[in-house]
């Protein structure tokens, strides 16, 4: 026997930037954002508390522009010239269109 119920299920149609306020959606309609995360343990100052930032594409290369430039003082004088400025930094994976 097929029992039929009616449900509402959310889904979520758009997902906005938390510093710009503007969507992440684009012509794609569908949502291409970064999110800034963090889940706070114990031993921590910020015992159990979690924070989660959604940025669209341009406020999260010039958030990853700003820490870049935060190493800088950090990484000056380092043997491995040119790792403090380096372009990459924090990118994992490159052209990996479907997650393979």
């Amino acid at each position: 026997m097929k029992i039929i119920e009616e449900k509402i299920v959310a889904d979520v149609v758009d997902i906005t930037c938390d510093v710009c306020d503007k969507s992440t959606s684009g012509e794609s309609h569908t949502p291409q954002y970064g999110v800034l995360s963090a889940k706070w343990g114990y031993g921590s100052e910020h015992d159990g508390e979690h924070y989660e930032v959604h940025l669209c594409e341009t406020c999260f290369f010039l958030t990853l522009e700003s820490l870049r430039r935060r190493r800088l003082p950090e990484m000056l004088f380092e043997d491995d010239t040119g790792h403090w400025c380096d372009k990459k930094f924090g990118l994992i994976r490159k052209d990996d269109y479907f997650n393979d």
